[in-house]
């Protein structure tokens, strides 16, 4: 089994977000999706509008995910990686170069962002 693994806050989850899990899955069998903890995002100074506990529910609603687990900091990515025998991450191309120190554990992709969305254009369009 192929297991792949992507990080992210996903508050205000679009369809780029679900576009991006769609792509992510279809890399391998099983996809694990790590969420920002409301703790961690207070220290990135990154605030969700919803709380980790709503954002988990969400993205475990959708059909593409096999487990969401949280993210409670930048370091954890790669004893998650052993922990659950990843074989591929992935995220967004914004990302691109950020995370290549993972190869020594499992393949690194970054796939290209969904056009003409994202969560800062939501938070804009509604001011």
């Amino acid at each position: 089994m192929k297991r792949v693994i992507t990080y992210g806050t996903f508050d205000l989850l679009h369809w780029g977000h679900v576009r991006l899990l769609e792509r992510a899955k279809s890399l391998g069998d099983y996809l694990i999706v790590a969420t920002s903890t409301d703790e961690f995002n207070a220290l990135k100074h990154k605030e969700a509008y919803h709380s980790f506990e709503h954002r988990k529910y969400i993205l475990e609603a959708i059909r593409y995910v096999d487990k969401v687990i949280p993210e409670y900091s930048w370091n954890q990515k790669i004893e998650d990686i052993k922990k659950y025998n990843i074989d591929t991450f992935v995220m967004g191309d914004d990302w691109k170069g950020q995370f290549d120190f993972l190869k020594d554990y499992c393949e690194v992709i970054y796939l290209p962002r969904t056009s003409g969305i994202s969560t800062s254009k939501i938070k804009h369009d509604l001011m």
